[in-house]
């Protein structure tokens, strides 16, 4: 049976080379890069830059049965390049997987949001992730996945990677004392990501952890599981009261070997 082609535009990020790594061993994987460190010695990289480069040119080629979005840069270039991709894939037997965020939601503050929730948000990067998903859900179900994240810890994660930094430095750490949120790791991600392609899943999917936490007590609990004793915490207050930022599963549930718990956000940090 022929593996699956899957093309990762933003390979070279974070998440995007954590998903390479997670598929390349199982599908037939692709991915851009565009960044100055060089991935051309990988045959199955592609430099690709999709503010300045037409993207069909490159679908064409490879042809991939699925294409995972999860480039950063310019807002406004981003949408014109999604709906590029929507456009293409409607046309092909391809679908796309775009990779959210809970601040499609930054908005709403009483609650935590579900997948068919309205999604409406006060920050420009929440709009522009509304725009595209918004694009997607005007075509076939069976065409696309939205997968809306919320923050990524873990080993070798950005987030925890700075918290490291800052204490190393004595600097503040800012933390939000009245923010209510969910959190997830990147090898949960990943695994939960790979498991939506290998069933070949649809629609939209929330992919935090099942249990609420406060930001700062998060923040503590990270910083003692990696030992980080005497942090300097900047606590930021946006309101008088809590705030609800995120994102929980209900209408798409994963199996319960791929869920996880805040518990499981803290223990990720520390390399296993």
């Amino acid at each position: 049976m022929q593996k699956k082609k899957i093309l990762i535009f933003g390979g070279s990020g974070f998440l995007g080379n954590a998903m390479y790594r997670e598929l390349n061993s199982y599908y037939d994987t692709y991915a851009t890069f565009n960044t100055k460190d060089s991935f051309e010695k990988n045959q199955k990289f592609y430099a690709f830059n999709y503010e300045t480069e037409p993207v069909d040119i490159l679908l064409d080629t490879l042809k991939p049965d699925i294409i995972i979005s999860a480039v950063r840069g310019n807002f406004n270039s981003q949408v014109v390049f999604h709906l590029e991709i929507i456009n293409w894939i409607s046309k092909n037997k391809s679908r796309l997987i775009f990779l959210s965020s809970a601040n499609v939601f930054d908005s709403f503050t009483n609650f935590p949001s579900y997948e068919y929730d309205k999604t409406f948000s006060e920050s420009p990067y929440g709009r522009f992730k509304i725009l595209i998903e918004n694009a997607l859900l005007r075509i076939p179900t069976n065409k696309y996945v939205i997968a809306r994240i919320p923050m990524i810890y873990g080993h070798g994660s950005d987030r925890v990677t700075e918290l490291k930094q800052l204490h190393h430095l004595q600097a503040a750490i800012e933390v939000f004392p009245n923010v209510v949120i969910n959190a997830t790791t990147i090898s949960k991600v990943t695994q939960q990501l790979h498991y939506i392609i290998n069933r070949n899943k649809k629609g939209v999917f929330h992919l935090g952890s099942t249990d609420l936490v406060h930001h700062f007590d998060l923040i503590k609990d990270i910083c003692n599981e990696l030992q980080l004793k005497n942090g300097i915490f900047k606590q930021i207050y946006d309101s008088n009261d809590d705030r609800c930022l995120a994102v929980l599963p209900k209408d798409n549930m994963l199996p319960a070997y791929l869920q996880l718990t805040i518990d499981d956000v803290v223990k990720g940090s520390l390399q296993i």
